[in-house]
């Protein structure tokens, strides 16, 4: 009786122990991991990729302002434009064509031809030095001759041909004040990024600004592109857009690594990494809405409208709120990382401390029982409590803790090898 009692009761309160659920946690899709924010791509960790893409675009950008320069508007190098419509009373007018006249009656061939916009109103661009009122008034009549090229109400009429000219003392003027302008910019950019961040993040920003600057202007001078006020203008909002998306990472990276000293999760490179990715979807969306109405202003002012000061506008704009996106995750923040990591002792101190903890908790000893790290590491300041050190040990689970969603088993007690808490019930 009493091996069968024991028999039945070992059965009635045995608890079959579950298997453990060891499958690997589930990947989320790129888009999830983008919009989260949870620091699954690495940018900082491979800044040196970075530096040598940001350096070969800006050797290409110096490159060609050093060998092939800039092609000035008319406005800073002085000159004259013609312009008429595009289609004349024989139809479209031939380019070759308009070289030829004006190659006749000046006796020297212009300096360019351009045919801007489309359809009913693409313009012909004729520009030359500076020509005389003469010799304005006898190209305007040669083209009308041979053209005979009609105002927005069908009837061909010299008003159709138009003229400006801008003499050099202009020019030169027009490009001093617009170097002046920029140069004010600048300075005052660098002041508020001065007083407004800590010594290493005002000089990352500073060189991501002035990155945007000669990336902006390389990409001008090898494209061929005219040197505008216009351009001038947009220049220097593309500027304040990239310094207002370098201060949204760096925000982020400065509320990520405040007090970092006095935590071992992650190192500061770690912190910044998690501040980029935090800030990803911000700065896609703010690039996007930014790129939009710069799209549809070029189609208006290139297709419909032939409108050049627009699309001098639209171009720089364009170009450079890609460079300032680029310039602000790929460039600005892991420069950031390497002069603090270079330069900042406490930096330095830090990384070591974290990488020394890392090691400690995945050495054999830990595997084996030993103690539980506390986080007094040396110079780490007094020891956390039991709480705070499992907090920052959450990420390295213990070997006898169940996978997650598995059922939870009932201890067993030490001297009986029964479950805790379920007593024998004696049979009657």
């Amino acid at each position: 009786m009493a091996a069968e009692h024991s028999d039945t009761t070992t059965e009635s309160t045995a608890v079959e122990a579950p298997a453990l659920d060891t499958a690997a946690p589930k990947q989320h899709g790129f888009f999830v991991r983008l919009y989260t924010g949870t620091g699954a791509f690495e940018v900082v960790g491979k800044r040196r990729l970075w530096f040598i893409v940001s350096g070969l675009i800006l050797a290409v950008a110096v490159a060609s302002i050093v060998l092939r320069g800039f092609t000035l508007g008319i406005d800073f190098e002085g000159g004259t434009t013609v312009s008429m419509p595009a289609t004349g009373a024989d139809g479209p007018v031939a380019v070759e064509e308009v070289e030829s006249i004006f190659t006749d009656v000046i006796g020297t061939p212009p300096e360019s031809v351009v045919v801007v916009g489309s359809g009913s109103t693409a313009t012909v661009q004729i520009r030359s030095e500076t020509l005389t009122n003469d010799e304005t008034e006898d190209l305007r009549t040669a083209l009308f001759d041979r053209f005979q090229p009609a105002t927005p109400d069908g009837t061909p009429s010299r008003a159709a041909i138009s003229d400006s000219a801008v003499s050099e003392t202009w020019g030169d003027q027009i490009t001093k004040k617009a170097i002046i302008a920029l140069v004010v910019f600048v300075v005052l950019a660098a002041i508020y990024i001065t007083a407004r961040y800590e010594r290493y993040m005002a000089l990352s920003a500073l060189a991501a600004m002035f990155f945007d600057i000669i990336v902006t202007a390389g990409i001008y001078s090898l494209v061929g592109w005219e040197v505008t006020p216009a351009m001038v203008i947009g220049l220097m909002t593309i500027l304040g857009f990239s310094i207002y998306d370098t201060v949204i990472v760096f925000d982020k990276v400065e509320e990520n690594t405040h007090g970092f000293e006095h935590t071992t999760r992650r190192t500061y490179a770690e912190q910044a990494n998690l501040a980029v990715n935090q800030t990803f979807m911000r700065s896609i969306n703010t690039s996007l809405i930014s790129v939009l109405p710069i799209v549809a202003l070029m189609i208006i002012a290139v297709w419909m409208l032939g409108v050049g000061t627009l699309k001098d506008l639209a171009l720089v704009q364009l170009v450079g709120v890609i460079v300032g996106t680029y310039s602000s995750i790929y460039f600005a923040t892991p420069l950031l990382v390497s002069l603090r990591e270079r330069f900042d002792d406490k930096v330095r101190k830090h990384t070591r401390r974290v990488l020394n903890r890392r090691e400690r908790l995945t050495s054999p000893a830990a595997d084996a029982g030993g103690e539980p790290d506390t986080g007094a590491d040396e110079g780490a300041g007094p020891a956390r409590t039991g709480t705070e050190a499992a907090a920052t040990t959450v990420s390295v689970p213990a070997a006898d803790k169940p996978a997650p969603g598995a059922r939870p088993v009932r201890p067993t007690s030490s001297r009986t090898g029964r479950p805790a808490g379920k007593r024998k019930t004696r049979r009657q």
